[in-house]
């Protein structure tokens, strides 16, 4: 395969104030997180590739054959689910990947290879990528962006051929899809004779960013730009191509652009609207193009509009987007729990949104968020035995959600699989004088930071407890910033260095402990964060919650099952001056801790057949056990809640 002549190796992006630390370069050698990651690689990447074969995904992939029937019919909006399956290959590659770089695997990367084989085969003359409409509908390409996904797709399958080149270095794949974006810049833009349009379900954005740091082509930095700024741009490209295709803008089934966050410029919105993961992936695409192009109007946006999300449409869990109609936003403060949407894609894509902020901005704010995500709204978002899925993250249940193997639109499965397999990426952040610690978890870190090499040990059983050690190993005493994350949750921290306490009254700047010093081999940092249970209280606003509490510990959020519960959870009433206390479970889903206390259940078995009755329900103590929300309907079917009614 011939090299493209713009090609460049890959090397830090010229203004990026951190870097996050290459996954790779993080192992997860116990705790928490080395058992998810090595399911997620042993079991969840595997079966995925063996469901998209079952389903008939790959078969789309056989351009020399004639189109077969749908795997997935045409919906009465004209869409199929088929017309985005190749954003399915690309995110299976790219979570694959991952795992290829840290874990070297054959048998996997001939399954890559093969799928690429095909992708190249079938790729048009001009460069376009996108089994949909080469197979099926070759002269109507282009003619929809808003409703069809056609750059969405490419976007993902440019993440994954991003990431295969960066885990094997192999060109192949990458070189396919560089065609692809030659191709897209020869068509759309600004300039006379281009077509001045966008997709309607943004991606491409970001991996165009993603694609600029390998490259270092001003073009893939250029067309990343051009498409959020020209986004909301009116009168609206999405109005001129329905006249073009002899429609009615006026028949768009969601009737404002606002579904795909194209209602005004990106710069000028205030509040997060529409569909919830589009908006999360141009967000993160706009925190990118705020550095990359030291653009403050993008950061000011996103500032803007990460506050309106967290202050007024987010879900104690990281969950967001309550409404399955637009798969989003409706009005704020309208937070329903057992109607919650709160599609897995979307929380972690806020994980994306969040990790970019924090690396343009080392605030906790952002990070926050990220470990809210993590440990709650995207983890419950796969099965503890890595095979089966939410696509809806409900916060109450009575019994009829369940986990399934795949879905009829499965991208959630690869998502949350390329959000673990990723996860290192997550920890760790440098620049030439800073170290910095985003979340804990027992974990050997390789780092650099300026022209020194680290060597981090963190050892912790976090999130169980809040006790935590950090051990270095320098080449030579080196001399650099220690930035360490304290919690928004946390109430009370303590930090030393080699036994000598920090003064966190005098270090602490946006969340995060500063320590500057001359690191030497052996020096260990400890650090312990109270984490007593909380009780968390909505919004008067969110009237659903009115009356209602949730329980926390840590960075975990609780709720209570059925089958520990013997009962349906929304019988319970809490005390307001109930002790709550927690207790590490080891035989609970592979070790966790769970919170213990009694409650007052309303009794049911005076009611006989009366619906209505003047008479007070009566109350009977009852002991409950509350597990963590991401470990639920992993075990027997029944009720679940978060929000629990407190007298």
């Amino acid at each position: 395969m011939t090299s493209s002549p713009r090609f460049q190796p890959a090397r830090a992006a010229g203004r990026q104030r951190y870097r996050p630390a290459d996954h790779s370069s993080v192992v997860f050698h116990g705790g928490f997180w080395q058992s998810w990651t090595e399911t997620v690689r042993n079991v969840t990447i595997p079966m995925q590739h063996k469901r998209l074969e079952e389903e008939g995904f790959l078969e789309v992939l056989d351009f020399d054959k004639p189109a077969g029937p749908l795997v997935r019919p045409i919906q009465p909006s004209g869409l199929s689910m088929q017309h985005f399956f190749d954003s399915d290959f690309g995110k299976w590659i790219e979570a694959a990947s991952y795992t290829l770089k840290a874990h070297p695997n054959a048998v996997l990367e001939t399954k890559i290879d093969a799928i690429v084989e095909k992708l190249e085969k079938g790729q048009m003359a001009d460069g376009y990528l996108n089994s949909w409409f080469i197979r099926r509908e070759p002269d109507r390409r282009w003619t929809n962006l808003r409703d069809l996904h056609e750059m969405y797709s490419m976007g993902h399958l440019l993440e994954g051929a991003v990431a295969y080149y960066e885990a094997t270095g192999k060109r192949r794949f990458l070189d396919v899809m560089i065609r692809a974006v030659d191709h897209i810049i020869e068509t759309f833009g600004a300039e006379p004779g281009k077509l001045r349009g966008y997709d309607a379900h943004e991606e491409i954005e970001l991996a165009l960013v993603r694609l600029y740091r390998v490259t270092r082509d001003p073009r893939h930095l250029k067309l990343a730009t051009y498409f959020v700024d020209e986004r909301g741009r009116m009168p609206s490209y999405y109005d001129e191509e329905a006249r073009k295709r002899g429609e009615s803008p006026d028949d768009y089934v969601y009737k404002t652009y606002a579904y795909s966050q194209a209602h005004m410029p990106v710069r000028d919105q205030h509040q997060v609207v529409g569909h919830a993961v589009r908006a999360m992936y141009l967000f993160s695409a706009m925190a990118d193009l705020s550095h990359e192009n030291d653009d403050p109007t993008l950061k000011e946006a996103c500032d803007r509009l990460f506050d309106n999300l967290v202050s007024r449409q987010l879900y104690v869990t990281g969950g967001l987007g309550p409404s399955a109609s637009n798969e989003g936003f409706t009005r704020e403060f309208d937070l329903p729990n057992e109607t919650a949407y709160a599609e897995t894609c979307a929380a972690v894509a806020l994980g994306f949104w969040s990790h970019r902020m924090a690396q343009v901005d080392l605030d906790s704010k952002f990070t926050d968020r990220l470990e809210t995500v993590l440990y709650n709204g995207a983890l419950s978002g796969i099965s503890r035995d890595g095979e089966h899925y939410f696509y809806e993250n409900v916060l109450e249940s009575h019994g009829q959600h369940r986990r399934w193997k795949w879905h009829y639109c499965p991208c959630c499965p690869t998502n949350i699989a390329r959000f673990i397999t990723s996860l290192g990426q997550y920890f760790y952040s440098t620049d030439d004088h800073e170290l910095a610690v985003h979340l804990y978890g027992t974990n050997s870190a390789e780092l650099t930071v300026g022209d020194s090499f680290v060597r981090l040990i963190q050892e912790t059983q976090y999130p169980w407890d809040g006790d935590i050690s950090l051990r270095f190993a320098v080449e030579r005493p080196s001399r650099f910033q220690l930035r360490l994350r304290i919690p928004g949750w946390c109430r009370q921290a303590q930090i030393s260095v080699n036994g000598a306490a920090v003064d966190l009254d005098q270090c602490v700047t946006k969340g995060y402990a500063a320590i500057s010093r001359e690191w030497r081999n052996g020096d260990e940092v400890r650090i312990g964060f109270s984490m007593p249970v909380e009780r968390i209280y909505a919004h008067p606003a969110v009237s659903e919650d009115g009356g209602r509490v949730a329980l926390r510990r840590g960075p975990v959020v609780y709720c209570i099952e059925e089958t520990d519960f013997g009962g349906e959870p929304q019988r319970l009433r809490l005390p307001a001056s109930e002790e709550i206390s927690a207790r590490y479970d080891a035989a609970l889903l592979g070790g966790a801790t769970v919170l213990e206390g009694t409650a007052l259940e309303t009794d049911i078995s005076d009611w006989q057949n009366a619906l209505y009755r003047t008479a007070r329900p009566s109350l009977k103590e009852r002991p409950f056990t509350a597990i963590p929300y991401h470990l639920w309907a992993n075990r027997e079917p029944g009720a679940m809640a978060i929000w629990l009614q407190e007298i």
